[in-house]
């Protein structure tokens, strides 16, 4: 393994074990906030939602006409305490979307300012809108403070012999990681567009975050939006087989033009890089925030890491088929080498997406070179 990717692997594990939830982010914020401290060419900003702006100190006031912005999301599903009932339980919401047999009896954690850890028990839960409500039983008598977050409680995070790690909270913050790296990479470079990082708030209630940065106006119109998610992994979208261009989800398909330009980058990329791959989906399962910003008129598209467990459900297909009374959550997983490769890919669209071009220039071509086949024959007069 190479510096870089060791350094990469390290800042992937770190941050993806970090609890967070949709609006009670601060840990992955705080994280990030270190982070950037330390590079002093780079400039973190935040609007009024939130949301944090990651630029290169020479790319803040001059961003061309279409900047690119890599955009992921900081929270995952978990807990949020509500309501001390008493000493011994607490309310809670669920931030996100489970499926019902995940919590019966579960268990979960309590993760307090002060480094602390307070397990508990769901005795009940109602799935009403907005959030779904549940009751816990705390293992000890504690005042657990309003808005600390919880997790389930999980296995201890690892890579197995395959080089998949399995971590507590791969969507997204392994692709708030391979932003950083992206960035990190793009530092120094000289050519090309270069890149903006959109790190976004709430995304599991609603893409709150993303809503709200374009409400507030902090994006430029001309930017285009390259969203990173990690996706539910199925048969024809195996782990392993590198990051998915996602051409669109279960609500839109995307802007076709810089889609074709991302998946033109990676087809590229297999070229000249040994080892790099890439897949081309639809993804229908869920919704992505490309979407929001596709809504709100900006060019935009996403490219996704297959994602195994997916909201921390363990084998998902089978309980939502035929054995619900088997659920069990478990930590989420990703491949180590479509991580590297996503982070290769963000780094070259950084460098040539503007370079690539957009199929009309070929379809134009074609019509150039073989127009002719088209015109009326002499027989015709």
């Amino acid at each position: 393994m190479s510096d870089t990717n060791a350094q990469h692997l390290k800042w992937l594990r770190e941050i993806t074990a970090l609890p967070t939830a949709a609006g009670r982010e601060q840990r992955v914020i705080a994280w990030i906030r270190d982070w950037v401290s330390e590079r002093k060419d780079l400039v973190l900003e935040e609007d009024e939602a939130g949301n944090l702006i990651i630029h290169r100190q020479d790319m803040v006031d001059d961003q061309g006409e279409r900047p690119l912005y890599v955009t992921a999301h900081l929270d995952h599903p978990a807990f949020v305490v509500e309501e001390r009932l008493d000493e011994g339980r607490v309310r809670l919401s669920f931030r996100g979307t489970v499926r019902d047999p995940y919590f019966t009896d579960g268990r979960i954690n309590l993760f307090l300012d002060d480094g602390q850890v307070i397990p508990a028990t769901i005795i009940s839960t109602q799935n009403i809108e907005p959030l779904r409500q549940c009751e816990a039983r705390l293992d000890m008598p504690y005042e657990v403070p309003l808005g600390t977050v919880g997790t389930w409680d999980l296995p201890d995070q690892h890579i197995d012999g395959e080089g998949v790690l399995h971590t507590n909270a791969c969507d997204d913050l392994a692709a708030v990681a391979a932003a950083l790296c992206a960035m990190d990479s793009l530092r120094e470079q000289t050519k090309g567009q270069g890149i903006h990082v959109l790190l976004t708030r709430a995304e599991e209630v609603g893409f709150i975050g993303a809503t709200a940065s374009c409400k507030l106006g902090w994006i430029p119109k001309g930017a285009q939006m390259l969203t990173l998610e990690n996706s539910r992994s199925f048969p024809d979208s195996p782990l392993g087989a590198g990051p998915i261009v996602r051409v669109g989800d279960k609500v839109s398909t995307f802007s076709p033009e810089l889609t074709a330009a991302v998946a033109q980058v990676a087809a590229d990329l297999t070229k000249s890089c040994q080892g790099f791959k890439y897949q081309r989906k639809l993804m229908p399962g869920g919704t992505c925030e490309a979407t929001v910003f596709f809504s709100y008129g900006y060019d935009a598209t996403c490219v996704c890491l297959p994602l195994g467990n997916y909201h921390n459900q363990g084998d998902l297909t089978r309980v939502e088929l035929e054995s619900p009374q088997q659920a069990a959550v478990g930590l989420e997983y990703i491949s180590i080498a479509d991580f590297n490769n996503l982070v290769k890919l963000l780094v070259r669209c950084g460098e040539h997406l503007s370079e690539a071009s957009p199929y009309m220039k070929t379809i134009e071509m074609y019509y150039e070179q073989v127009g002719w086949v088209v015109e009326r024959p002499a027989f015709d007069s």
